[in-house]
């Protein structure tokens, strides 16, 4: 309530209460005195120095895996049976660097046939596995 000095009795009074605007005030200026020590802390990284030139690259070769519409599997051109891609993926995953793997599902190829592919290449620990020629299935 605010205090009413002067003027006569029963007018009303024409004067702003500023006690909200004051604590609205006092509030905020807590909540930025409790904010400010957190925004300013710092932490500390010990970063490599830079070196005049990054390593070149290793280039390796990208697999081409080929799932053909009668599930027939190519690697690199020479047909492979689903039984035998198992030692293929062991040995490719064991190359430093590891090849990419670029597969490349036929339009008509069996969903299962390149699922099965799929999940037999992430169980052999094949990590940069992509799909190629996804342009035929724009339509």
């Amino acid at each position: 309530m605010a205090m009413q000095v002067g003027g006569a009795e029963g007018e009303p009074m024409v004067d702003m209460n500023t006690t909200p605007l004051i604590d609205v005030m006092l509030v905020l200026l807590i909540l930025f005195i409790i904010t400010l020590p957190i925004t300013t802390h710092a932490v500390k990284l010990d970063m490599p120095r830079p070196t005049s030139a990054p390593p070149p690259p290793v280039r390796v070769e990208p697999i081409r895996l080929d799932i053909d519409w009668d599930g027939a599997i190519i690697w690199n051109g020479s047909l492979v049976k689903l039984d035998d891609l198992e030692g293929y993926f062991q040995s490719a995953s064991a190359q430093s660097p590891q090849p990419e793997l670029h597969v490349r599902p036929d339009r008509r190829a069996d969903y299962d046939t390149v699922a099965k592919v799929l999940a037999l290449a992430q169980r052999n620990g094949m990590q940069r596995i992509g799909f190629v020629g996804n342009e035929q299935f724009m339509d």
